[in-house]
Parts: C-alpha cells; structure tokens; sequence
C-alpha cells in the first residue's frame, strides 16, 4: 500500500488532469461534445530522455534532441510505407524509448489499478502489462491482473478491428491478440481487450470511461523502462485504435494544444485540448489549411506544402515538390514528437532542404555574419555579435494558410558560447513541421473540417 502511496504522490506522478464541460455525457445512448483537457508533465524518471539531458549544457541537449528527432523520423517512415504491414508483428519502431518525453497516470479496471503510460503521438495501440505474465518486464508498481477486475473484457474475433482487410489484429485460437516488434528487440505480446478507465479530475475524484479498447501485454521483453513505474503506451495517433479515435465522437474529432517556448532547449509540459475545452480564436487571426490523405496505413497528418519564405524571399519550389511519392515517401505532415523541423532533401528535381539552407545562408552572408563549426548536428551555425537580432523567419506556404515562424523560435542559440544555427534538419524521408516550429503557437486538429487551424498565441498563458 505505501507502494502505491508513493506512486501516486512522488514527484514522478506525471497526472492527467480531466476537466469536462457541464455537458452531460455518455457512451451508451446520446454523443454530446465534451471538453476533456490532459495535462501530461514530462517524465523525469532515471530511463527518460529528459532525466538524461537536464544536466546537459545546451549545445549537447540540443545535440540529443536532434538524435531523438531522426529515431522519431526512422520509426514514422517505416510504419508510413505502403508495403508496411500493422498486423501481426511488422511494427519497428528504433530507439523507442528515446523519441518518448511524456507520460499519464490513471487508472483501469474495477479495482482502480493504478498505470503509468509514455504517451506516443504517432503510435495508436494503448496496452499496459498484464497477469498471468508469460514474460514480464520488472516494474515498481504491481502488475494489473483483470481476472480480479469484473469490468473487464475481451475485444470478439470478429470486430473490425481484428477481421477483414483493415484489420490491425489478428484472431488466434479464438482470442483476439497483437504482437508488436519494436527496434532493438523490445517486443509486446497479448489480448486485444476492453475494460474501464478512470482519469483524475481532483485529487479525490475520478471521470470513468468504460470499454475502452486497450492492450492487455503478457510477453513484454528487451524494454528500457522496466525497473521504474511505466508499464506500457499511450497511443494518441489517428489510428482507431488510439485514445484520440476513441474519443472521437464525443469531441468532434477535434483536439488541440499549445507549446510554451523550450527555454534553454528543454521541453516543457503540454496541455491536449478536447472539444468543447478548446478555446475560440478570434476569426481574423485563425488560418486553416485542409489535410491530405496519408499514405496507405499511416495515421499522421499530412499538409499540402506548397512552398516556403526565408525572411522575404520566396524560393518559389514546383507545387509537386513536396508531393508524397509512390513508395510512400515524401510529403509534408505535421508532428508534436519530433523536436526540430526537417525539409526533405531528397525531393525530385532540387533538393528543398538545401535550396532553403542556401537562402539562409545568403540572408545572414548579406549581413556580414562569420560562420562557425563550433556546433555539431545543425549545418548551418554562425558567431552572434552583441545586441544582433535580425534573425531571418521562415514562412510554410500551405494550401490557404501562410504558417510564419518568427526568427527567435526558427533558431536555435548558445548565448554562453555566442553562436545560433538554423533551427533545421536534413529530411530523409519526409518534411516534418516539428515542435522547435510550433512553439507559441495555438493548433487546432479539427477532424470535422479535415483541417489544421493555427494562430500565434502566448502558450504561458495556457493553463487548467
């Protein structure tokens, strides 16, 4: 019991705060819209990348978060191709642990068990470890067992979601089960299963959602966050699997959040707005631009990049530029998890990663600015004299939408060693927009008009 005090109370508890609207809600008959608002605090357990880079010096987090930013890209490009498989075991996700800043307590079943979750944007299955353990990883807090749960329940063989052609299960022995292989040899193995889920309001008291699919694990191995207080994933990608699906019909499909600027390169907190909890912006300042369809069996969101601004010069790249190609690279999407921004250098005719560097560099070379190599991982870095702050924006010209980063959140700076960078990546694979591009900004996933809203926004000020 002290055990469970502790988890519950310690600095570690990363809670997930509900509020909803005075809305009347329910799953069985009517489908008002909720809001639901989740803080989720960054994990500082000794396994996460936060707790790894906070007595770093800024230059060498920055350095870890660019390592983090390609794990992410590997693990979205591999499960983003069309020949990519979601079933049953073809899910490769490289240095899982590292791209994973964020976790949420709760808890599931009858007995109210408490779990602690890494939440995933970019993944959808939600699973915690379960007994009878084949093969469980070690965790400090005791293990969910549902046969003591009388809420709980398994996902039928022939739901969609484990038969047909769009299945992300598969039947065996009649039970509905998964297996997922992630790089490295971390693997997950277990029941497709239904059960209820109690997220705090207050500190006394609970919102209860039943049936809510999640994985039941009971063969989990090769996971660097065992010993610790995690036991699973937190899926929250547009799969129909992830919470954010299954909370979809009660929130319009729309969620949203806002990210206080990374001083001194570190992450901060974030608060996912859902529904009715999302704040209206006023119509002159919003800009939407429609999302486009993804490649077969990938679940992030796609923008229709039409060409991009470096202070106020225009490159003026081929519409088709930054088009997804037939082996299901390319394209532009937009993700929270991937810490710095990255254009594609690999786009037919001219390389938009390095036509955009190279007006960087004419900008800065036209104000005399000396280039420096002090900084690995950022290509293109210079000396920052005193009091300079012409630092150039960047602007993503989207179908309807100019989306504009103000030069001090479009670099990267080390005032201890006096030189910035261009806060931008070499793409392998894709352009991704990426949090260091989206900080002070207010975005808005709207699933009823198929969109991305924006406006610029004072994120400080976002708060339960």
């Amino acid at each position: 019991m002290s055990l469970i005090l502790h988890f519950l109370n310690s600095r570690l508890f990363l809670c997930l705060l509900v509020t909803l609207s005075q809305h009347c809600f329910a799953f069985a008959t009517s489908k008002p819209t909720i809001g639901l608002s989740l803080r989720a605090v960054l994990d500082d357990s000794p396994q996460s990348p936060v707790y790894l880079i906070e007595n770093l010096t800024r230059a060498e987090r920055v350095e870890k978060l660019i390592k983090i930013t390609y794990a992410r890209a590997n693990y979205l490009d591999l499960v983003s191709r069309p020949n990519a498989r979601v079933v049953p075991d073809n899910i490769h996700i490289p240095i899982l642990r590292e791209g994973l800043f964020y976790a949420v307590v709760f808890t599931i079943g009858s007995q109210q068990h408490p779990v602690k979750l890494l939440m995933d944007t970019g993944g959808g299955l939600i699973w915690t470890q379960c007994q009878p353990c084949k093969n469980c990883f070690p965790q400090l807090i005791g293990i969910y067992d549902p046969r003591v749960s009388a809420s709980y329940g398994t996902l039928p063989c022939d739901h969609p979601l484990c038969h047909g052609d769009d299945r992300l299960y598969h039947c065996e022995n009649g039970e509905c089960v998964y297996g997922v292989l992630y790089g490295g040899g971390a693997s997950t193995i277990g029941v497709a299963s239904l059960e209820s889920f109690h997220f705090y309001i207050s500190n006394t008291e609970t919102k209860t959602f039943s049936n809510v699919i999640f994985g039941c694990s009971n063969d989990s191995t090769n996971f660097s966050f065992q010993n610790g207080y995690i036991s699973g994933i937190f899926g929250l990608s547009l799969s129909p699997d992830s919470m954010a699906s299954q909370f979809s019909p009660l929130t319009h499909a729309r969620f949203s959040y806002c990210l206080v600027p990374f001083r001194d390169a570190m992450p901060n907190a974030i608060i996912l707005r859902f529904g009715e909890d999302i704040p209206q912006l006023p119509p002159g300042q919003v800009q939407t631009t429609l999302f486009v369809n993804p490649p077969p069996r990938s679940y992030l969101y796609y923008l229709e990049l039409l060409d991009i601004s470096v202070g106020n010069h225009r490159i003026g790249f081929h519409p088709n530029t930054f088009n997804i190609r037939p082996d299901g690279s390319g394209g532009c999407y937009i993700d929270s998890g991937a810490l710095i921004s990255q254009i594609d250098f690999n786009t037919f005719g001219v390389s938009a990663y390095e036509a955009v560097l190279a007006v960087f560099e004419a900008y800065y070379g036209s104000r005399k600015l000396q280039r420096t190599t002090n900084f690995q991982g950022l290509e293109l870095c210079y000396e920052n004299p005193a009091n300079y702050h012409d630092f150039a924006a960047i602007t993503f010209h989207f179908n309807g939408a100019d989306y504009s980063v103000d030069g001090e959140y479009g670099h990267f700076f080390d005032p201890v060693k006096g030189f910035f960078c261009v806060g931008i990546l070499r793409g392998t694979t894709a352009t991704v927009l990426g949090a260091w591009h989206q900080q002070n900004k207010r975005i808005i996933y709207d699933g009823g008009i198929h969109g991305l809203q924006f406006a610029d926004e004072q994120c400080i000020n976002d708060v339960l």
